[in-house]
């Protein structure tokens, strides 16, 4: 099987790198890379937990409703395989309008698993009954059979030779019907779809509930408006006691029916399936013991693909309720064996060596640092170590190693940033400091004998400072703040408070520029002296050159006005001259 098909997928850009898929897989077959979770298919079972615990909805189920369509276009007949846990996918719908439903979407027919389920019941009872003594797994569940296969091989002898319930009932139907049928089954499990992909033959395609009421609704069909006919029932007949499989001790239920040898037990959810098996000696089993083993927590009504609110008791009631009283199962025996094979899984054998080199990158020397918190989603560090060792892990997703690199970074931008920090609570209190912030308010402190230098943590801010009323501003606000040339006694400081906790954390920086203002002081009363000095040196020159503006405004009059006078004085004579002249002509 390629890879990029496989029934479970995560999408990338969905996921929020909370791990918590990891810690809800009970195999671990989720690998961080670049900060997302990826499925391993050669490691994962198919269980679907990581889909249930997945806050984001970043794990997926692999479509395959296209696929069912072109199959019910190529005109071969095809049947629905209809799990019985419908009754609480459907609540409210009568069996004959959905029927009628998935008839019109081009079925030839619709059939229960539970028929399924009755005939590998039937197969079980004769085997318990030949009494002889072992340890007998139920393979009912494809999830449960993966984990056999993949993680406990030494038990693979023990799961019972027959196919699960939904491939039994693929078989039956093809006896029935044809072996040129096509099948299509409808129901709460991802697991399914492994047994399509591995057993086309039998199974064609494996949906589930959502895309059976997806693909209604893109038919415009509306089941309360159906109207039904006789045609409209479960085919070839309609199961019985076999409809209470997909609760927890179902399939026990309908084994107990007749006289069976031996000790009946159930387990469902993986993880108590993995601890129930953890330490099994068959040695010590002297009788036939049958376990019914479901991965669903609660059976098979607690699928992945289940809708969230069908769960709880009254599920389990509506499925009770639709099984007649005292219908044995009589239809006949069909042989459904199998061999189950195992899985070699290639894993890396980690050394003790370099579980200590992964432990030391995160930072954890001893066992004292080994805080087995789960936040990676693994049982324990060393386990964590593993993963990391192998390259399935991040270190990143150690909490503790992240908190004390992040400790780290900002203590040592704490201590290298040049200004005081400190950082209040919403009572005043000192979370953090400084050592420059020491050197600041302490030495001068008059307090100071009451206070212990190398911890001043969670004494009242008010003891070293006058200006709290910011911090009690930017807590009751929620804002940041910035003031400068704050005056405390003969000191001015430059401060900006920041909010880290909203209302219940805030920060401060404080930067003394007492010196720095001072020298501006200076600067500017010696500006304004050479600025004063300039303008009664420009007042002084005004003022002589007004003085010389003066004189020469009445020099150049005097020397105007003498000029003016000359002009007068020669043009006189000229004309004395030419009249005497003009007489002596006359004469």
């Amino acid at each position: 099987m390629a890879l990029d098909t496989y029934p479970i997928y995560t999408k990338q850009t969905d996921c929020q790198d909370c791990y918590k898929c990891v810690r809800g897989c009970p195999v671990k077959a989720i690998k961080i890379e670049d900060n997302s979770a990826k499925v391993m298919p050669e490691y994962c079972i198919s269980c679907g937990n990581c889909i249930r615990t997945c806050p984001a909805k970043a794990k997926k189920i692999r479509k395959d409703l296209g696929r069912a369509k072109l199959l019910i276009n190529n005109n071969i007949p095809t049947y629905a395989s209809l799990a019985p846990s419908w009754i609480s996918e459907f609540k409210g719908i009568d069996k004959e309008k959905l029927i009628c439903a998935i008839r019109r979407l081009g079925f030839a027919g619709v059939s229960e698993t539970a028929l399924g389920a009755e005939i590998v019941s039937k197969n079980v009872q004769n085997l318990l009954n030949t009494n002889k003594p072992g340890l007998y797994i139920s393979t009912a569940c494809p999830s449960v059979v993966e984990y056999i296969k993949k993680y406990r091989p030494d038990l693979v002898d023990s799961l019972t030779s027959f196919y699960s319930p939904l491939l039994s009932h693929c078989k039956f139907l093809k006896q029935t019907y044809g072996e040129n049928i096509q099948t299509v089954f409808f129901g709460p499990c991802v697991a399914k779809k492994l047994e399509a992909d591995e057993n086309p033959d039998l199974l064609n395609i494996a949906l589930t509930f959502k895309d059976l009421k997806k693909w209604i609704e893109e038919e415009n069909i509306h089941l309360d408006e159906l109207k039904t006919s006789k045609f409209d029932t479960f085919q070839p007949i309609e199961a019985n006691n076999g409809k209470i499989y997909p609760i927890e001790g179902g399939m026990i239920e309908t084994i107990k029916e007749k006289e069976t040898k031996g000790h009946l037990l159930e387990i469902s959810g993986m993880s108590n399936i993995i601890n129930e098996l953890k330490d099994i000696n068959q040695h010590n089993i002297k009788e036939p013991i049958f376990i019914e083993a479901l991965a669903c927590a609660g059976g098979c009504i607690k699928g992945p693909a289940m809708d969230e609110q069908s769960n709880g008791i009254s599920s389990r009631i509506e499925i009770l309720n639709s099984i007649e009283e005292n219908k044995p199962i009589d239809n006949e025996i069909i042989t459904i064996e199998k061999v189950f094979k195992k899985i070699i899984i290639n894993k890396n054998d980690i050394s003790d060596s370099q579980i200590k080199k992964a432990l030391n990158s995160i930072s954890k020397f001893s066992t004292v640092d080994e805080l087995n918190c789960g936040g990676c989603g693994y049982k324990s560090c060393r386990d964590f170590a593993t993963a990391l060792a192998t390259g399935i892990a991040e270190p990143e997703m150690c909490v503790s190693y992240i908190k004390k690199q992040a400790q780290r970074k900002a203590n040592a931008l704490i201590r290298c940033i040049p200004s005081a920090i400190i950082v209040v609570n919403e009572d005043l209190e000192i979370i953090e400091y400084n050592e420059k912030f020491i050197d600041m308010f302490y030495e001068e402190n008059e307090h100071r004998d009451y206070f212990d230098r190398d911890n001043i943590t969670g004494i009242n801010a008010d003891k070293f400072i006058s200006f709290t009323n910011l911090f009690q501003s930017a807590l009751k606000s929620g804002k940041d703040i910035r003031k400068d040339h704050i005056r405390d006694d003969d000191k001015l400081y430059d401060v900006t408070i920041f909010t880290i906790d909203e209302n219940k954390v805030v920060g401060g920086i404080i930067q003394d520029v007492t010196n720095t203002e001072m020298k501006k002081e200076q600067i500017a009363e010696q500006a304004k002296e050479v600025i004063n000095k300039n303008l009664s040196t420009v007042q002084q020159i005004a003022c002589t050159l007004g003085e010389h503006m003066a004189e020469t405004e009445i020099l150049l009059r005097s020397i105007a006005r003498d000029f003016s006078i000359d002009d007068d004085n020669n043009s006189h004579p000229q004309e004395v001259e030419i009249k005497t002249s003009s007489n002596k002509r006359d004469d």
